[in-house]
């Protein structure tokens, strides 16, 4: 079968489609045939070994799909470690999940990552139940315009949470603000945490959802109002990211990680996940946003435009 190999460590450059042997389902893992794959900055990061538990090139890119399963023809989306961008996959069976009639295999492939993550961000926050009283509560979304940033718009408005989203454009922003979003900030013009401090009268937010790394969790923490939290679920400038904990004392703030390689492992956190996400789903709240669907032979043009940040919404590899 055909497959995106990363055949060393380096940029779009090193993947190639070559011919790998069909993989045999151990158990617990079932056969699925793939027509679509999400691609997430994760994947930018493996080529360069950049993603922390990456095994050494060569390997079989991709995380996240949909597909069908060859023992019942069942259309699923799922999420795995490596091996998504393949003609086939043994996929654990526990992370599969049932694509809703009225989507495209693009769209299935576009929600695992970004949608998960996006209800755990929420959930380490504290925001998953609304609030009997007391003030609308507030996040700041970073890379709002993107995949997980998307997700979060939805399910923050089903929230009644009042969001604040950064992006690199007005049109991003403005594309953004029909699916939710009320305050944009681009932050090629504004400095985010003047625009969050200028939004908020001084108070600043509860909850940042934060992937950048370098010095933006500890300018992330100085957005925050009393008892605030940084959800930490990425490192897309790549710059190790240090945290004074001196700066945590005087609003009781915290910082907490997110990653979904770990929390996949817990099956019983992602079955609850998945019953709050596929209820939305029925109800016709959530939908991912496709911005750019590219066919497998141009999977290094996918990879540059993700990497380059030039993304609206999902990225999405045609595998078939």
């Amino acid at each position: 079968m055909k497959a995106l190999v990363i055949s060393r460590l380096g940029g779009p450059e090193v993947l190639e489609i070559q011919e790998v042997p069909v993989p045999q389902p151990a158990p617990g893992q079932d056969l699925v045939r793939v027509d679509a794959g999400g691609l997430n900055f994760a994947d930018v990061m493996t080529l360069s070994g950049g993603y922390p538990g990456a095994p050494k090139p060569p390997l079989v890119a991709g995380r996240e799909f949909c597909g069908v399963r060859e023992s019942d023809g069942q259309r699923v989306m799922g999420y795995t470690q490596w091996s998504a961008f393949a003609e086939q996959l043994a996929a654990q069976s526990a992370l599969l999940w049932p694509v809703p009639k009225q989507w495209s295999a693009a769209e299935g492939a576009a929600f695992p990552v970004n949608y998960f993550t996006a209800y755990f961000a929420y959930w380490k926050a504290g925001l998953l139940e609304k609030q009997a009283d007391g003030p609308v509560p507030r996040v700041l979304i970073h890379a709002v315009a993107g995949g997980v940033g998307t997700a979060a718009v939805q399910i923050g408005k089903l929230l009644g949470v009042e969001m604040y989203g950064t992006s690199s454009s007005e049109e991003k922003l403005a594309r953004v603000k029909e699916l939710g979003l009320q305050h944009g900030i681009n932050y090629k013009q504004q400095d985010y945490e003047e625009a969050v401090k200028e939004l908020t009268h001084g108070e600043g937010v509860d909850a940042v959802f934060e992937m950048l790394g370098g010095e933006h969790p500890t300018k992330c923490v100085r957005c925050l109002r009393d008892f605030g939290r940084v959800i930490v679920y990425g490192n897309a400038t790549g710059q190790r990211a240090d945290v004074d904990p001196r700066s945590l004392y005087a609003k009781g703030a915290s910082v907490h990680g997110l990653w979904l390689t770990y929390l996949a492992q817990n099956p019983k956190l992602m079955e609850s996940a998945w019953k709050q996400l596929s209820v939305w789903i029925a109800q016709g709240h959530l939908k991912p946003v496709i911005g750019h669907v590219f066919p497998f032979a141009q999977a290094a043009e996918a990879y540059e435009l993700l990497r380059k940040g030039s993304n609206f919404g999902k990225v999405v590899l045609q595998i078939v």
